[in-house]
């Protein structure tokens, strides 16, 4: 059935390759899925990638870096770039939520840095094939995909580093170390005085005065971001851009890596937690620790049932925050929702 389903794949879309998930059941009762896919790549002349991504397995981020020992194993290296160059790049672990690295591609594209695989984020199977043949890379969520990052480093020589394009300093100092990666491995050093007029041009001309305006309304404001992995600090420090009080961040799927620099960023590990009940939480905001809360979708009724705004930061969100727009967004977004009106509504008294 799966050999027919996959030549029914072939015929009727024509794709640059088939993925085939093992899943709970086929992984449980242990179908040969990989054996099928060697057949089927054979067979019908196109790459066949077996994942083994069982949900018994574990978490969502296991998922992700077992995605990525698959494209390692068989997908990346297995193309040749016909247009190699010198300012050849890799993003991992970006997720283009909401489009927003399209906030941030125009910026490399202006500098003449080609980004040959952002992965998974928009990439294509051509790109990611041939993602062997860039000369950096940025690491954005290294707790889903940090051992690609280094398999990478090791097999093909591609130097990475952990980086993050939210907020203004942070999208900066990220186009910056790639520079600097790019230029050690070949690239001229022209590259470095066109990024700095580059960041000149969007920090001084737009991003912070568009920011000023927000920043008078939201500067001591009090925040509670209830989120993980990368978003622990890197959203932590657009926040502090704007003036806003840190009350506490979630620490939940954080690298030692990324709690290091929420430390440095905060100055009280008070302020760090793992996890929260839903209780706990409640309590919290009730207590008027905070003015607004930053989530995902889960915790959401939390903040709305305690009466404070709540604005969405994981996965489902409308908006994009990243690069020097993005953080304007971010700050526009916060503003409407502690700024809107129904809160002195529902808090008043019943009648």
């Amino acid at each position: 059935k799966l050999l027919k389903a996959i030549g029914e794949i072939k015929e009727g879309y024509a794709p640059a390759a088939i993925f085939v998930y093992g899943t709970c059941v086929t992984e449980l009762i242990g179908d040969d899925i990989a054996a099928v896919c060697r057949h089927a790549a054979q067979k019908f002349a196109i790459p066949v990638v077996p994942v083994k991504s069982p949900g018994f397995g574990g978490s969502k981020n296991l998922g992700t870096r077992l995605a990525g020992e698959a494209l390692l194993e068989h997908v990346i290296g297995t193309v040749e770039a016909d247009d190699p160059g010198p300012c050849d790049i890799n993003i991992l672990g970006e997720f283009n939520l909401s489009g927003e690295f399209w906030f941030v591609k125009p910026l490399l594209d202006r500098l003449g840095i080609r980004v040959r695989a952002c992965i998974p984020g928009d990439a294509r199977y051509a790109q990611v094939a041939s993602a062997h043949r860039s000369r950096a890379a940025m690491m954005v969520c290294s707790t889903a995909l940090i051992n690609l990052a280094r398999k990478m480093e090791e097999r093909w020589n591609i130097p990475f580093f952990e980086g993050s394009f939210y907020g203004i300093s942070s999208t900066s100092e990220s186009l910056r170390r790639i520079a600097q990666l790019l230029v050690k491995k070949g690239a001229g050093s022209a590259l470095l005085h066109h990024v700095e007029a580059l960041l000149a041009e969007e920090e001084e001309r737009g991003a912070w005065k568009k920011l000023e305006a927000y920043r008078r309304r939201l500067e001591g404001k009090r925040v509670h971001l209830n989120t993980g992995g990368v978003k622990s600090w890197s959203i932590v420090h657009a926040l502090i851009e704007i003036g806003m009080e840190i009350v506490g961040t979630s620490i939940r799927k954080s690298t030692t890596r990324d709690k290091e620099r929420i430390k440095q960023m905060l100055k009280d590990e008070n302020h760090l937690h793992q996890s929260m009940a839903a209780s706990e939480l409640y309590a919290m905001l009730r207590r008027d620790q905070a003015d607004i809360m930053l989530s995902g979708g889960r915790t959401q009724f939390v903040a709305l049932e305690a009466k404070i705004p709540w604005l969405d930061v994981n996965q489902e969100r409308q908006h994009a925050y990243a690069g020097y727009e993005g953080m304007v967004e971010l700050a526009r977004q916060i503003d409407l929702a502690i700024h809107n009106p129904v809160w002195a509504q529902v808090r008043k008294p019943a009648p």
